[in-house]
C-alpha cells in the first residue's frame, strides 16, 4: 500500500531519488532553490543537495537551456524547469536546433541526456500568452522524447526514467495537477516511456486523451456508464514516441474512437493517432473518429470565454453518443 501524496510531491522525490543515485544529475531553473520551486516542485531540495545541484537562475531561459545543453554533452545529467512552457519559447532554439540534433549532428559523439520540465497548456484565468499547449509543437521533432503524466503515480515513474534516459526529453506538468493527490509506492519504480495505460475499461468506445485534460474523459464516462455506454479510456502518457499498439488494439476492441486533447485543431497529436488508425485499423471502424479539442483561437482571459474554449465532459458525452449514433 502506497502513501498518498501530492503531484508536487511525486515530482521532488523523483528528482531527490536520482539526484542521490547519481552525483551528475542537477536541476536549475527559476525560483527552484531558494523559494522551493515556483509551484513547491523543489522543496527541500536545496537543503539536501547546496546550491551548486540546486540552482537558481535568472529570467533568461535561452541563456540556462544553453548551459544545459552544453553541460549535458560533457557528462552532466541536468533537469531544466521552466516555469511554464510558456516561457519555453525564448529556449526553443536550443531544445529544437541543439538538445534535439545533437546526437545525430556528431555522428554519435554527444548523447545530450537532459529534461526539460515544467507546467504546459492552461492554467485558470492566465490569458493568451500564459496558456498555450506546446506538447504537440515539441513531438513533432525528431531527436526528443515528449512525455505528458496524468497522476502523480505516472509523474514519478516517468520522471525518473526520463532523468536516465541518454536522450533529452520534454517533460510537461500542468499548474492545475501539482496539488492532485494519488497512492505512490514508498519503493522505488520505473515507468517505461512510450508505453500507455489503460485507465479504464470498457467495450463500447475508446476515449483516448492524456494530461490533465483526461480528467473530462473520467467524468464523461462516469456519466455515459449510469446511461450502460462502457467507454474504453486509454491514457497516452507520452506523446512521442506514441504508443500505436495500444490505440490501434483499443479500437479493434471497441470499433469506436473519441479523441480528447488540450490542443489547437491543427496539426496535433489527435489528426496524427486519426491518420494512423485509419491507415492500421479502417476496416474495424464502425463510426469517424471524433476529435476533440479547443477552440481555434488563443486563449481569452474573461471565464465565460475560457468555458468556451476548453474540452470538457459534455462535449465528450455528445461526442461518444455522436459514434454510437445515439441521441
Amino acid at each position: 500500500m502506497g502513501r498518498i501524496i501530492q503531484f508536487r510531491e511525486a515530482v521532488a522525490e523523483a528528482m531527490s531519488e536520482e539526484m542521490r543515485r547519481d552525483e551528475r544529475v542537477y536541476l536549475m531553473g527559476e525560483e527552484v532553490a531558494e523559494y522551493n520551486g515556483a509551484y513547491k516542485a523543489s522543496k527541500g531540495m536545496l537543503d539536501e543537495f547546496g546550491p551548486k545541484r540546486v540552482l537558481d537562475t535568472p529570467i533568461a531561459e535561452l541563456g540556462f537551456a544553453g548551459i544545459g545543453v552544453g553541460s549535458a554533452m560533457n557528462g552532466l545529467r541536468p533537469i531544466v524547469e521552466f516555469m511554464t512552457f510558456n516561457f519555453s519559447m525564448v529556449a526553443i532554439d536550443q531544445i529544437i536546433n541543439n538538445a534535439a540534433k545533437m546526437f545525430q549532428m556528431s555522428g554519435g559523439q554527444f548523447n545530450v541526456p537532459i529534461v526539460f520540465r515544467g507546467p504546459t497548456a492552461s492554467a485558470g484565468q492566465l490569458a493568451a500568452t500564459h496558456s498555450q499547449a506546446f506538447e504537440s509543437w515539441y513531438a513533432n521533432c525528431p531527436g526528443l522524447k515528449v512525455i505528458v503524466p496524468s497522476n502523480p503515480y505516472d509523474a514519478k515513474g516517468l520522471l525518473k526514467s526520463a532523468i536516465r534516459d541518454n536522450d533529452p526529453v520534454i517533460f510537461m506538468e500542468s499548474e492545475q495537477m501539482y496539488g492532485d493527490k494519488a497512492e505512490v509506492p514508498e519503493e522505488e519504480y520505473l515507468i517505461e516511456i512510450g508505453k500507455a495505460s489503460i485507465r479504464r475499461e470498457g467495450s463500447d468506445v475508446s476515449i483516448v486523451s492524456f494530461g490533465k485534460i483526461i480528467k473530462e474523459a473520467d467524468k464523461a464516462a462516469e456519466e455515459l456508464a449510469k446511461e450502460g455506454i462502457e467507454c474504453e479510456i486509454i491514457d497516452l502518457r507520452t506523446v512521442r514516441p506514441i504508443d500505436y499498439a495500444a490505440v490501434v488494439n483499443s479500437l479493434k476492441k471497441t470499433n469506436r474512437m473519441v479523441i480528447l486533447e488540450e490542443a489547437w485543431p491543427l496539426g496535433n497529436i489527435s489528426t496524427e493517432i486519426i491518420a494512423h488508425c485509419q491507415q492500421h485499423a479502417f476496416d474495424y471502424l464502425d463510426a469517424p473518429i471524433l476529435r476533440i479539442n479547443t477552440a481555434d483561437t488563443p486563449m481569452a482571459y474573461a471565464p465565460t470565454l475560457v468555458e468556451e474554449f476548453l474540452p470538457n465532459a459534455g462535449r465528450v458525452i455528445t461526442a461518444v453518443k455522436e459514434v454510437m449514433y445515439k441521441k
